[in-house]
């Protein structure tokens, strides 16, 4: 992989090409199952988590080598969730960032399989990031890793989202899928890191606050693109949540009451972070992620009808 030394918020070249170059394609690949990899490697999305990953990384001492592995590591962990998450018998998509599905181009099968190719790629690059830390430090982390993606992380909030329809339609229950769902990939993309790099115990707790802040802010910001853009604007596919009837706490409590829950959110998190900012000031690249949060809200509700007309919907 192309080495990156830096991180620009606005230059997200050096990770596309880490992106697409990770995950190294042998010439002797089945011609159909290549063209599925290729057409998923050659269409990365914003790269926001993988640059946020490197910033951590690199700010509590990782080498720059180490912290590009992680990053492309993490990002490969998200988007093989994604491609699970179009197939048929989960979503049923059509979009995904701005590109048609992988498995409407290349079959379930090749979706799925990439996705696998995904997966083991991400564990092989993480492990190399993990090694270079203390032996304890590499015991906990692959622990959190774990927790994170497995049975009691991502796996079962996606398992509670796929039957949603039997579950109490509740404010509480969304934000307990949320947890699992979007937390989850929200904790290995901050907390990770700085474990990694021997964030004091302090650090760790505020770090996971904020983790779960932020990741309830993303899930309603989502719930919010599924109910008021459409796929053009969101760059995947809309109106899905109401169609399976899958959790969407904007149809729960209403458009008005999410945009309220999620900018209470964001001002816990600015509370957790002005503490870790405190400790840490090498972190303040997290402000601008805070930021952007904020204008993604406004973006997100500025061309829609008034709140209040949609909620009556």
């Amino acid at each position: 992989m192309p080495a990156i030394e830096t991180m620009d918020s606005l230059d997200t070249k050096p990770f596309a090409e880490a992106f697409s170059s990770g995950l190294v394609l042998p010439g002797t690949l089945d011609p159909g199952f290549e063209d599925a990899l290729r057409h998923v490697l050659s269409n990365p999305g914003s790269l926001v988590r993988p640059r946020l990953v490197f910033q951590m990384a690199t700010a509590y001492g990782l080498e720059a080598a180490y912290a590009e592995d992680l990053a492309v590591a993490l990002e490969y962990f998200h988007t093989a969730s994604l491609l699970f998450d179009d197939l048929p018998c989960m979503d049923n998509a059509l979009e995904r960032r701005g590109a048609p599905c992988t498995h409407l181009v290349f079959g379930e099968d090749g979706a799925i399989l990439t996705a696998l190719a995904l997966i083991n790629r991400a564990y092989a690059l993480a492990w190399r990031a993990v090694s270079a830390a203390p032996r304890t430090v590499q015991s906990e982390a692959l622990k959190f890793i774990e927790r994170c993606l497995g049975v009691g992380g991502v796996l079962n909030g996606q398992s509670l989202d796929l039957h949603y329809p039997r579950l109490p339609h509740s404010r509480d229950t969304t934000e307990r899928i949320a947890r699992g769902k979007t937390v989850s990939l929200i904790e290995l993309t901050l907390v990770l890191p700085a474990m990694l790099g021997q964030a004091s115990a302090r650090e760790i707790q505020l770090i996971e606050r904020i983790s779960l802040f932020w990741g309830l802010a993303y899930q309603i910001m989502d719930d919010l693109k599924d109910v008021l853009q459409s796929s053009g604007e969101s760059g995947k596919t809309a109106a899905r949540d109401a169609l399976l009837s899958r959790p969407n706490i904007a149809a729960v409590v209403g458009v008005r009451a999410a945009v309220q829950r999620l900018t209470r959110f964001i001002d816990l998190g600015d509370r957790v972070l002005g503490n870790l900012l405190a400790m840490k000031p090498d972190l303040d690249f997290l402000n601008r992620l805070r930021g952007e949060l904020q204008l993604e809200l406004a973006r997100v509700t500025r061309n829609s009808n008034s709140l209040a007309e949609r909620d009556r919907l």
